[in-house]
């Protein structure tokens, strides 16, 4: 005999017992060797954990879910410090290059699988080449109406005008930036951005 106070109980059970994934809204791009791999603009994506066991969504958990909207290719490998990225799309990692992190700007002292994020956080992996003064910086853009301030920023987050930046307008020439500022024309339906030898390629803006 059907008895749906049986059933009520043995749902509200299961749901107990298992519990049911959250996501975290937070911003996510993936900068490659030679172009952008996935969110140019900085999208804000749903980060959710793939863990059975529902641990708080990391900053490896955001690659993941990268890679599922964006259906491109990486690869972990497990080591004694925890999971390493060795290969984003067609680069894997070798000598002095390979895949690293940032969250809201920063490099974090620990791995990506221990950074629980936070809803609006900014997530950025990008290829990067090292040498004796360490990775390169990123660049930050920001626009106030016409006028676009683009920023370098170290592994600390520290922030300094991106002095001999170009602002590139779709696929125009560049403009040369003076102290990290620079004004345009009207450019509907053209994503703009900041670039400068040795730093990694900024978020894009309209």
């Amino acid at each position: 005999m059907f008895r749906p106070v049986a059933l009520l109980v043995a749902l509200a059970a299961a749901l107990l017992i298992v519990p049911s994934a959250v996501a975290v809204r937070v911003h996510v791009r993936v900068e490659g060797k030679t172009r952008t791999i996935f969110g140019a603009v900085d999208p804000i994506v749903d980060v959710t954990s793939p863990s059975a066991n529902a641990q708080p969504e990391n900053a490896l958990d955001a690659l993941e879910t990268a890679s599922t909207l964006g259906e491109f290719f990486y690869h972990v490998t497990q080591t004694g410090f925890g999971p390493y990225i060795d290969q984003v799309g067609r680069f894997p990692a070798a000598g002095q290059t390979g895949w690293v992190f940032k969250v809201n700007g920063a490099s974090p002292p620990v791995g990506a699988d221990q950074v629980k994020l936070n809803a609006g956080d900014s997530i950025l992996w990008y290829w990067a080449q090292f040498g004796v003064a360490g990775g390169p910086k990123t660049l930050a853009l920001r626009r106030s109406g016409r006028c676009y301030t683009a920023q370098t920023q170290d592994d600390a987050g520290k922030t300094t005008p991106a002095n001999g930046a170009t602002l590139r307008v779709g696929s125009r020439r560049g403009v040369a930036m003076s102290r990290g500022r620079a004004c345009i024309g009207a450019h509907r339906g053209l994503l703009v951005r900041a670039t400068l030898d040795g730093a990694v390629r900024s978020n894009a803006l309209p």
